[in-house]
């Protein structure tokens, strides 16, 4: 007998004894959970938009500041005495 076989025979099996009984407030405790669900993920995805927009906030306040996308002066280098 193939793993295959074994498999589909557990499921049949399995298929055909009794159900369980399903709870009564089943729909309503998934309901619930499902809100809770969304609403966290809701969130955390807020919280996450926040962040990002910080960081990008002081990235261009320390953009501004030290800006970077300009030279270094020309007087660290050594003088020229002697010519």
């Amino acid at each position: 007998m193939s793993r295959r076989d074994r498999k589909e025979e557990e499921v049949r099996r399995m298929l055909e004894t009794r159900h369980p009984a399903v709870p009564a407030d089943l729909a309503a405790r998934a309901t619930e959970h499902g809100t809770r669900l969304l609403r966290r993920h809701r969130a955390v995805r807020r919280a996450a938009w926040l962040l990002l927009m910080a960081a990008a906030i002081a990235f261009a306040i320390w953009a501004a500041a030290a800006e970077p996308w300009v030279t270094p002066p020309t007087d660290t280098t050594p003088p020229l005495e002697g010519w």
